[in-house]
Order: C-alpha cells, then structure tokens, then sequence
C-alpha cells in the first residue's frame, strides 16, 4: 500500500485531472439557508429569490385520442409499452379505435402541463408502436380540483384499477 501525503499527485502523471459538477439551482438558497440557521436572520435576497422561481404543481391530466380500427391485442400492447415508458402513468382504457390515458404531471403551470400531455402520444407513438390516431381531448385540472370533484361525486371514477384495461 503506497502512502503519500493528501494532494500528491498519483505515481505516474504529471499533474491532477479536476472534473466538476454544476452546482443545481437550489445551490445558493440551500447555502443561504445553512447561514439563516447560524444567524437566524433572513436575507431579502433569499425572498426575492423564491418569489421569482414559481413551484410547480401536481396536474391531473386526462388524454383522449381515436382513430381508425386497430387491432385491440396491438393497442393493448402499445399503452402497456407507454406504461412502461412513462412510469407516472395511471390508468389506460381502450377500444379498437379510442383510448384513454389518465395520469398525474408535474409541471410549473396549467399551460405547461398541457404541452407536456399534447406531445406525449406523439413522441411516444413510434417507440412504443402505438396506433396512428389524433388526440380529440384533453383535460388538465389541479391536484385540489381532483379531489374535489372526486370527494362530491361527480368527478372521473379514481384510477384505482391502475394499468391497462379495455373499456
């Protein structure tokens, strides 16, 4: 076992190859936050900081999409493979020529979460051989209207059979 002292170079190169990481970007408010806690005060910068970064929110997003017959046991094996690819997936229900797909998004906003949900049968229709139908709805509501409407009555049925399930 070879001893050398801490920083020496390893036997062999001439100098210390240094890699680094970027830093994310919660970097500067975590370390704000460790010096809030030694001196217990609060830095306007901090606040301003938060206020400028919005927090994202849980959406409850339903996609509908139809199109010409396509065999059930393919479109069947098509949402479990976007099951698969997209693991937030809740629930699929299909026929041989509509589907719906129900799951939770996280994004920043309404509109961001409803671009996120209008790409994704698209992006994933050639990886997981999915049929060639369009999208004919989509419904997008907050995590807090979801539980609403389900704790009245009158909201979609819970996703608790969570998979793939034929109508």
């Amino acid at each position: 076992m070879r001893r050398a002292r801490p920083g020496a170079p390893p036997r062999g190169t001439a100098e210390r190859a240094l890699t680094s990481v970027e830093a994310g970007a919660d970097f500067d408010e975590a370390r704000d936050r460790s010096t809030d806690r030694k001196t217990e005060t609060t830095t306007e910068t901090r606040e301003s900081r938060a206020e400028e970064r919005p927090l994202s929110k849980l959406w409850h997003i339903t996609l509908s999409v139809s199109g010409a017959e396509s065999p059930l046991k393919e479109v069947r094996r098509g949402l479990e493979q976007l099951a698969h690819d997209h693991p937030f997936l809740l629930t699929s229900r299909y026929a041989n020529d509509h589907a719906e797909i129900r799951y939770w998004e996280e994004a920043r906003d309404l509109h961001d979460a409803a671009a996120v949900a209008l790409r994704l049968w698209g992006e994933h229709r050639q990886t997981a051989k999915l049929p060639p139908w369009e999208i004919v709805g989509l419904e997008v509501i907050d995590r807090e209207t979801y539980h609403q409407r389900i704790a009245e009555g009158y909201g979609p049925p819970p996703a608790a059979p969570v998979g793939v399930h034929p109508y």
